[in-house]
């Protein structure tokens, strides 16, 4: 049973990350991945502030867990959660897609402390996460594998291809993590690619099936645990996430896959954030 004041402070340290991402990521006048940067703010924090294994100091660790972004595009979300972990200061936060900066529009491994490789391309994360996965099997290491995938790129062959091969190979240290917000760039996905029903698919292919409220921390944590307690098989967790989540104008609205924030949005933003953050006082 996780403690009550340690759920609150990864719903705290959630909020924290949406707003870094509106003014410090994003800001006034600018573009950036809101929505999906905010539909995956609880499950970024679970993992890098109570699940995983970690060190800030030393983030080539040979005993860490390994987390990968595999929806790179929401990148935002990684990098506030590094900025408040201290993998590097948070007025780089600022410097977002600057040329030569540490943080760019995707993750890159060999620009950014924490980063274990350089995603965006869709398709591709849950492939490398396989391979991150055997490997610290071949070293007998008790470390995991976590991946976040979006649902939208589940439209992506070589996810099925990497979802086949992990199986087989009964990865039971991988945990794969879809953020279901049910929106990509251009609309709902049920009117662009429709994959429903999804957990039956990944059920055929051999995976550990959970299904959980992507926003409740509590059920986020004991996914996690019963992931980690399934033994000759992957696991995936189907987390219900809401796009663009705690920003009023951005829930379920798709312009804000990539938009724009005005002035007066921001202000926005930051007065819903506010609001919440005082309820829970």
């Amino acid at each position: 049973m996780v403690a009550a004041n340690i759920i609150r402070e990864i719903e705290d340290k959630a909020l924290q990350m949406r707003e870094l991402i509106v003014t410090d990521l994003i800001g006034e006048g600018k573009v950036g991945h809101l929505g999906g940067s905010c539909s995956s703010a609880e499950i970024v924090a679970a993992l890098y502030f109570h699940k995983m294994k970690h060190d800030p100091k030393n983030p080539q660790n040979p005993d860490r867990d390994r987390f990968l972004l595999s929806k790179g595009h929401a990148a935002l979300v990684q990098y506030a959660a590094l900025a408040i972990a201290g993998y590097f200061p948070q007025s780089e936060l600022k410097k977002v897609k600057s040329l030569g900066a540490m943080l760019q529009g995707h993750p890159d491994m060999i620009k950014t402390p924490g980063i274990e490789a350089n995603t965006g391309s869709l398709g591709q994360g849950l492939s490398i996460a396989c391979g991150m996965a055997l490997g610290l099997r071949l070293d007998n290491s008790s470390r995991r594998v976590y991946v976040i995938v979006g649902d939208g790129e589940q439209a992506e062959g070589q996810i099925w291809e990497a979802a086949m091969a992990a199986a087989n190979f009964k990865i039971d240290n991988l945990t794969a993590i879809v953020d279901c917000n049910r929106l990509q760039a251009t609309g709902a996905i049920r009117d662009r690619f429709d994959l429903n029903p999804i957990a039956p698919k990944w059920a055929a292919f051999g995976w550990h099936v959970i299904e959980t409220d992507g926003h409740d921390v509590k059920a986020l944590l004991d996914a996690f645990e019963e992931a980690e307690s399934v033994k000759g098989h992957p696991s995936v967790i189907l987390a219900r996430t809401v796009k663009g989540k705690c920003i009023s104008f951005a829930e379920n609205n798709a312009a804000f896959h990539n938009g724009l924030l005005t002035a007066e949005q921001c202000k926005t933003a930051m007065c819903d954030l506010d609001a919440i953050r005082k309820g829970r006082e």
